[in-house]
């Protein structure tokens, strides 16, 4: 049987059970298909970069899926009918990884150091956009003259 990592999105305007549902859904689907899940990380409500059916936020989970391509094809168009469903992924891997995920790694190392607003920034002191060098930009040079105008041609009242 192959591996898998299967991330999906849910709509925003549904509760974390009704995520918990689907993801149960979508598991007993696999296992009646003859395969097997492993880990699942939901790693919450997050804003989406674009809009998505209308939905600017989505619940991001991740599923680690062992099945053969059958059972994988009947959860994907499951998923491409649900209206609770904005988009997923599927990726084959050699090995699942072992431990958490990148996502919930970066959101422990978050929580350890104090959030966003505690960042080390060395030398440079606060972020401030107006003391970069933005180098020579050469002499300027502006004498009031735009240069010749040409006549603009089949619009009323131009000069012919």
């Amino acid at each position: 049987m192959a591996l898998y990592e299967h991330v999906f999105l849910a709509r925003q305007d549904l509760s974390q059970q009704q995520v918990d549902a689907l993801v149960e859904q979508y598991k007993g689907v696999i296992t009646a298909n003859g395969g097997s899940v492993g880990r699942i990380e939901n790693w919450g409500l997050k804003s989406l970069t674009y809009r998505v059916k209308k939905n600017r936020k989505a619940y991001y989970t991740l599923m680690d899926i062992t099945c053969p391509p059958a059972a994988l094809n009947e959860m994907e168009r499951q998923m491409g009918l649900s209206e609770d469903v904005l988009r997923f992924l599927t990726i084959k891997v050699e090995a699942h990884e072992e431990g958490p995920s990148a996502m919930m790694q970066k959101r422990e190392e978050r929580s350890e150091r104090g959030g966003f607003g505690d960042r080390d920034r060395g030398d440079r002191g606060p972020r401030s956009f107006g003391d970069r060098d933005r180098g020579d930009r050469g002499p300027r040079s502006f004498d009031g003259e735009r240069g010749p105008r040409r006549p603009r041609e089949g619009v009323e009242g131009s000069a012919e």
